[in-house]
C-alpha cells in the first residue's frame, strides 16, 4: 500500500483524473491531525457529517419521546379514544412506531452518509485491509 501522506499535488493528475471542488479540499485535509469538536467542526466533511447526525438525532428524539410526551400532555386521546388494532394509541406508537422509525433512520443515515462520501471523494472499497483491521504495509 502506498503512503498517501507523502503525495504532492503534482501526483494527483497521474491517477487518471483530477479531483476538484470538495473532493480536492478533502484530499488536502489532515483528518488525523484535525481537532474533533462536535459543536465547532474543523473541516467541511465533519461539519456536513455532524449535520446529518444531529438531524437524525432530532428525529429519533421525536419518534421515541413524542408518544410518551403526548401521553403525559393528553392522556385521554392517547390511552382510550383512539385504539389501533385493539391497542391504545400510545402503546402502538411506542411498540411499533419507535422500532420502525429506528430502521427508517438507519436506512436514511446510510444513504446520506454514502452521498456525503461521494461528495468528498471517499471510496471504501479500495483500501487493502489486514484481517486484524489495520492496513497492510
Amino acid at each position: 500500500m502506498t503512503d498517501n501522506s507523502s503525495r504532492s499535488s503534482d501526483d494527483a493528475a497521474t491517477d487518471g483524473g483530477v479531483a476538484t471542488g470538495a473532493a480536492q479540499k478533502h484530499s488536502d485535509t489532515d483528518y488525523l491531525g484535525a481537532e474533533v469538536n462536535i459543536l465547532n467542526p474543523s473541516t467541511p466533511y465533519m461539519r456536513d457529517h455532524l449535520r446529518i447526525v444531529w438531524s437524525g438525532f432530532a428525529v429519533w428524539v421525536l419518534a421515541v419521546w413524542g408518544p410518551v410526551t403526548l401521553t403525559r400532555l393528553a392522556p385521554g386521546p392517547m390511552t382510550n379514544q383512539m385504539p389501533i388494532l385493539g391497542f391504545p394509541l400510545h402503546y402502538f406508537l411506542v411498540a411499533f412506531g419507535a422500532p420502525t422509525s429506528a430502521l427508517i433512520l438507519a436506512f436514511w443515515y446510510s444513504r446520506k452518509r454514502d452521498a456525503l462520501d461521494e461528495k468528498y471523494g471517499i471510496e471504501h472499497g479500495t483500501a487493502d485491509v489486514a484481517t486484524d483491521g489495520g492496513a497492510d504495509e
